[in-house]
């Protein structure tokens, strides 16, 4: 009996975040009332509070669900004992750039992050999340970056503050015009092009040496 109240009770936030993926993708975020949401899930506002605090805790989730399948790579960039860290990362971010394309719950999570996620007043807590979900993204790459370092791969005197914000920054900068434009560049076939550059761009920049 208490498995089966488990697997309801999973299956039930499985139906909320689906949903809210749904409506947050047509309406925006600031526009999508948990009503609606709730409606469009076929549970009660009750339900969602239950699992969900509020609108950014949704969003959350919605990311978690769709970054689970990257955790071990980037987990890798960050370990010490990982023999190749500047590979692993390489691997990450090309795996990023193409489950943007090619997978249509991430590419909706990527356009609801990007173009349907509105500061709102009302919406104070999401705005606070986003800002340590980005800052948490910049101490990984740190991370990844002093242990490429570490191990050989990177230049000794290499800026890692300043490199790991050019590498989020770049990152950012194209999944938000590929979201916007698709039609600009086809950034599956070009992933792995891209992803080099950006990594040559560490190995050889004098700009991105410390004085």
């Amino acid at each position: 009996m208490v498995r089966r109240t488990k697997e309801d009770a999973q299956k039930t936030r499985d139906d909320i975040l689906g949903a809210a993926e749904v409506c947050f993708h047509r309406k925006g975020i600031s526009r999508t009332s948990l009503s609606e949401i709730a409606t469009a899930a076929g549970v009660t506002r009750g339900a969602i509070y239950w699992h969900f605090q509020d609108k950014s805790a949704l969003v959350g989730a919605l990311l978690e669900r769709v970054s689970i399948p990257l955790q071990p790579l980037s987990e890798a960039t960050r370990n010490p004992d990982e023999p190749d860290p500047l590979g692993r990362l390489r691997e990450l971010l090309i795996r990023v750039f193409q489950s943007t394309v090619t997978d249509p719950q991430v590419r909706r999570v990527g356009e609801i992050l990007f173009h349907k996620c509105e500061y709102t007043e009302d919406l104070g807590n999401l705005r606070q999340w986003m800002k340590d979900f980005r800052r948490e993204h910049d101490q990984h790459a740190e991370l990844a970056l002093s242990n490429a370092v570490a191990k050989g791969q990177l230049p000794e005197d290499l800026d890692v503050l300043v490199a790991s914000r050019c590498v989020n920054a770049f990152v950012t900068g194209m999944l938000d015009q590929f979201l916007l434009m698709p039609e600009g560049l086809d950034l599956n076939a070009k992933a792995e092009v891209l992803v080099d550059g950006l990594l040559d761009m560490l190995r050889l920049s004098p700009a991105l040496r410390t004085p």
